[in-house]
């Protein structure tokens, strides 16, 4: 059965038959985390979502480019200009070199996602290693009249470029209502407007991560780097720009701007937003005390939290719902998919061995239902990557596998074709395409889950923060791992 891919546009505000510009290839560019503090769950969530999407390209026989930047320099504090360079303030005080700071979070980083069975983007580069390409972007901006230089920063100008382009195009909003709800520009007099924003920053003499350019030693605006790499590696037009929605009011709409004045293009056909995490019912905040590290999740150490629940579980729990609706953590919600997840794992495990008994008399009503059923994963993930719709559809046809692999065999017979066709479908599906994987005895994985948990238990204690360091230890003790330690600290683990 032939189906179309249907995608939500952000900037058209519909969904949209996806029609890629080169046919056969995608290229797909997807905001990356700023390595200064470990990788959050909303984080997480949006590189799931995107990995769940370039995985069903792939599947679908596309040639994929997936482009996912590293933010090691030039992210503020502040959106508006303010602030220090997060890398730099944590360098600071934790008193070393800022690319330190930058190796250890993107190591966790990519421990994280491979934990979560992500698949790594095709290329992963960094703000700090394209800074000449940023300059030259600057330069061409400048050229083209949207921006100009005060004491060596250089801002874009926003309602010059309103003049004859529509800035709120992405966001929905006017370039009127967007001044009345911006605060005055304080201290940065020296822009122009309430809404500019820096394309190069001049660096005060304290400042740690500095780099020649024509205006002087600066550091790149946060925005520009997208702009400059989505460009060197995808072109000035490709076809998916993804990120969280929080990027979308700001960040994604000054990339447009930076694109559109540049080379006279709006860079991506399709903009793609995964939404927020809340948990019972309220925002994620480090304020409120309730959001969570994925490892604080795996160990069940959090204190909203009645236990641990395994990488696949979380993974499972976040495809639930749509990449664009919100979603609620509690305790409830994320024991409910465990179950739901465990059942779907064991009729994967069941169909490894699973063979069809000798063909006495097809039974068409079923015959046709799990041809249904396949063509439902694929509905499902041609409507917007609908993954709940695909996860209904592979329920559907798990209550089959378990009661073709009872000795009573009342699930109806089918015909060869579509027994192989059924065993196909749900294992591209449940592995390759939703990136799941059956967990129990899988020793490798378990130790690379162990060895990150180790590590920060031992850098809690390394710390003296021994709350954190004994909350771990306790956590895995009781889902049954026992910590070997010894006087060059934690090193090995054993199950109990």
């Amino acid at each position: 059965m032939e189906q179309k891919l249907f995608v939500y546009n952000t900037l058209t505000r519909k969904k949209e038959e996806f029609k890629p510009l080169n046919p056969g290839h995608v290229g797909m560019y997807v905001c990356g985390p700023t390595v200064y503090s470990d990788v959050h769950l909303g984080n997480c969530r949006t590189f799931i979502s995107f990995d769940l999407i370039f995985r069903y390209l792939l599947h679908l026989g596309y040639k994929v480019r997936y482009v996912r930047n590293i933010t090691d320099a030039g992210h503020l504090e502040g959106d508006a200009d303010e602030g220090e360079d997060k890398v730099s303030k944590k360098a600071k005080i934790a008193q070393l070199e800022p690319m330190e700071i930058v190796q250890k979070y993107t190591v966790d980083f990519h421990n994280v996602m491979q934990i979560f069975n992500s698949l790594p983007p095709s290329i992963e580069p960094t703000a700090t290693g394209h800074i000449i390409e940023q300059i030259e972007l600057v330069k061409a901006i400048l050229a083209k009249g949207y921006a100009y230089e005060v004491d060596g920063s250089v801002y874009f100008d926003v309602e010059k470029y309103n003049q004859t382009q529509d800035y709120g195009i992405l966001n929905g909003r006017n370039l009127e209502d967007m001044l009345n709800n911006t605060r005055s520009l304080g201290g940065q007099n020296e822009k122009h407007g309430k809404l500019d924003f820096a394309l190069w920053i001049k660096a005060k003499p304290e400042h740690l991560m500095k780099w020649p350019s024509p205006w002087g030693l600066g550091f790149p605006g946060w925005h520009l780097e997208c702009s400059a790499m989505s460009n060197k590696y995808l072109g000035q037009q490709f076809d998916i720009h993804g990120g969280g929605i929080d990027l979308m009011p700001t960040h994604h709409t000054n990339e447009i701007a930076q694109n559109v004045a540049c080379c006279g293009k709006n860079p991506a056909s399709y903009w793609l937003h995964t939404n927020m995490l809340t948990t019972n019912g309220q925002k994620m905040s480090k304020s409120l005390g309730n959001s969570f590290l994925p490892h604080e999740l795996f160990l069940g150490t959090h204190p909203l939290l009645k236990k641990g629940y395994s990488p696949m579980t979380v993974r499972f729990f976040f495809m639930q719902a749509s990449y664009r609706s919100t979603v609620d953590f509690s305790n409830e919600a994320i024991e409910a998919a465990e179950i739901f997840y465990k059942k779907l794992s064991e009729a994967a495990k069941k169909l490894i061995t699973l063979q069809q008994a000798a063909i006495t008399n097809v039974d068409d009503d079923t015959d046709k239902a799990i041809n249904g059923y396949c063509d439902d994963c694929y509905t499902g993930m041609n409507d917007n990557f609908n993954s709940p719709k695909t996860l209904e559809a592979l329920s559907n046809l798990s209550k089959w596998v378990n009661s073709y692999a009872s000795s009573t065999r009342n699930s109806g017979e089918i015909t060869a074709q579509t027994f192989e066709r059924m065993k196909k479908t749900y294992n591209d599906f449940f592995f390759d395409v939703l990136g799941l994987k059956t967990e129990d005895g899988d020793n490798a994985d378990t130790d690379e889950l162990m060895q990150l948990v180790i590590k920060l238990r031992n850098e809690a204690k390394q710390n003296k923060d021994y709350a954190t360091s004994d909350k771990i230890r306790e956590g895995l003790k009781n889902i049954g791992f026992q910590l070997n330690d010894n006087k060059q600290g934690t090193t090995d683990w054993v199950r109990i």
